[in-house]
């Protein structure tokens, strides 16, 4: 018997590895019906879907390997970069998807949970007020007017496999839906600012660098209490925290 993997897991779902298959294990049967919905209409490679059983989703392995992971060293060429932005802007200009996902929350919304997690952070003194009060700063050129395109909505770099240059699949599709393009850019690239120029140049035009820092700031000030109520540690080199203090 293949030796099972935990890849992650906390209150809301699991996943584990037991050779070339992955379970995906969520009470939440809406969310696993979003994502499997979301690979069907996403124009780029995702996983094959092998059954379902609620609460378990059994999807194939991707082949080749990720870019590298938040907080960890960034892996695989310029060229494999680019290709991985190619595949962003592929899946940006498909038809919208007939739902709104996590990066298309109203601004009014967005503002009043960001002013919130900021209070909250200041008054339970998990970060230094200055820090907190920049990065608020930095994060209001993310709350503007944006137009509709198809997103990802977590697309962390843990969530993008290539083999060599080629994309080979993007995974956990729970949060996709219509939103805001470049919070999926700047989820990619949060932590390894050094290969957003190699994203971009696969990507091409329409990225506005303020709004891609905006979005750093914004989403590690509303991650950092999720991450540590559920056992994550933001305060890990190369993680939230210094993309907060990298913005002062």
């Amino acid at each position: 018997m293949d030796e099972v993997e935990v890849v992650v897991a906390h209150s809301e779902r699991a996943t584990l590895r037991v050779g070339d298959v992955f379970l995906k294990v969520d009470a939440d049967q809406a969310r696993v019906d979003v994502e499997v919905e979301m690979m069907a209409l996403a124009p780029v490679p995702t996983p094959k879907v092998l059954w379902r059983r609620p609460p378990v989703l059994a999807l194939a392995a991707l082949p080749g390997t990720t870019l590298g992971r938040l907080g960890g060293p960034s892996t695989g060429s310029p060229a494999g970069w680019a290709a991985a932005g190619a595949a962003i802007r592929t899946l940006h200009e498909a038809p919208l998807p007939p739902r709104t996902g996590r990066a298309g929350r109203s601004i009014a919304a967005l503002t009043t949970e960001l002013d919130d997690e900021c209070e909250s952070l200041v008054t339970n003194s998990v970060l230094p007020a200055d820090l907190v009060t920049r990065n608020r700063q930095v994060a209001e050129a993310a709350l503007r007017p944006w137009a509709p395109a198809f997103t990802h909505g977590d697309l962390q770099i843990a969530h993008l496999f290539v083999d060599g240059d080629e994309v080979t699949g993007i995974i956990d599709w729970s949060e996709a839906g219509q939103g805001d393009a470049l919070y999926d850019l700047a989820t990619f690239t949060l932590g390894h600012e050094e290969h957003l120029d190699d994203v971009m140049a696969g990507y091409g035009s329409g990225i506005d660098l303020d709004v891609i820092h905006a979005w750093w700031s914004l989403r590690s000030l509303l991650a950092v209490r999720w991450l540590i109520e559920h056992g994550f540690d933001p305060f890990a080199p190369g993680c939230e925290i210094d993309v907060l203090r990298s913005r002062t």
